[in-house]
């Protein structure tokens, strides 16, 4: 089956991949995340690594926005090179403004960290099933513009079957793709449930768990945690949920610290001017 062209073609199209596009410098304070994109995970280490080859040679490669009507300017693709920017204490950062359909920025979007491969599998999902229900695409209209076979965006949206607990463990890479559609081959859901919490705390392979699952078919051996046990994990799955969420909404790192009677969110900052932009997000100040 023929695939589509991905990245370059669905940005040729709009006129971006031009000879010479035009770079601006954008002020940093100027420039949101889109609220909407994929990516939800930015992993800290890998995100201070590239803070600092952007203090030493700045921004290769320009990110890509768009004007909103408030005047801000929405990232369509490069946050995490905005995020870095921001640490490396950037004041701007240089951008190509283009005016994309909202079809176009979810498109290019999810397309630009399926190439880059920075999207955990839940996150790939969700992308999918946003262009589907916001878009009204179907399966096959998507594997075109990603360049995946039907079947590989059909599996991967089965992935959103699964519980809060084992979806969590997808975007934190405690458990791979291969692990998630063995447990979609059990119904009883408190049983897949047991059997990825052992499969993480064993850090059990792909075949081990099939083992682990025919010598155990009744989910026999597994113990269930105790009912206050169950309650923490659900909580620190809501918790981490929120602060994806916020991270999301505000371009920067949150932290939010639970405790017994009372607890704190923290939320990062790099200068007074992402300070300002901050609490206009949040409508304050």
């Amino acid at each position: 089956m023929a695939m589509g062209k991905g990245l370059g073609a669905l940005i040729s199209d709009t006129g971006v991949a031009q000879e010479n596009p035009t770079v601006v410098e954008l002020k940093i304070i100027e420039v949101e995340p889109n609220k909407n994109q994929p990516r939800t995970n930015f992993d800290d280490e890998k995100l201070e690594d590239l803070a600092a080859s952007i203090r030493e040679h700045g921004v290769i490669s320009p990110i890509l926005v768009k004007k909103q009507s408030n005047g801000f300017y929405k990232i369509i693709a490069g946050e995490r090179r905005w995020r870095a920017s921001k640490k490396a204490g950037k004041k701007t950062i240089p951008a190509i403004i283009k005016d994309f359909t909202n079809q176009q920025v979810q498109e290019i979007a999810l397309i630009e960290n399926l190439q880059r491969e920075d999207l955990n599998p839940i996150e790939e999902a969700r992308g999918y099933k946003q262009l589907m229900e916001d878009f009204e695409l179907t399966q096959e209209q998507i594997s075109q513009k990603v360049s995946k076979s039907r079947s590989t965006v059909a599996n991967s949206l089965r992935l959103l079957n699964l519980s809060t607990k084992i979806c969590g463990y997808l975007e934190q890479n405690k458990l791979s793709a291969a692990h998630a559609k063995i447990l979609l081959s059990i119904t009883d859901k408190d049983l897949q449930d047991n059997y990825a919490e052992i499969c993480v705390k064993e850090n059990l392979t792909r075949r081990e768990l099939e083992k682990l699952i025919k010598e155990n078919p009744n989910g026999k051996i597994i113990e269930k945690k105790k009912k206050e046990v169950k309650e923490d994990l659900n909580l620190t799955l809501a918790l981490m949920d929120f602060e994806k969420k916020m991270e999301n909404s505000l371009g920067t790192k949150v932290k939010v610290i639970n405790g017994k009677k009372k607890g704190k969110i923290e939320i990062e900052y790099y200068g007074s001017a992402d300070l300002e932009r901050i609490c206009r997000i949040l409508n304050i100040g």
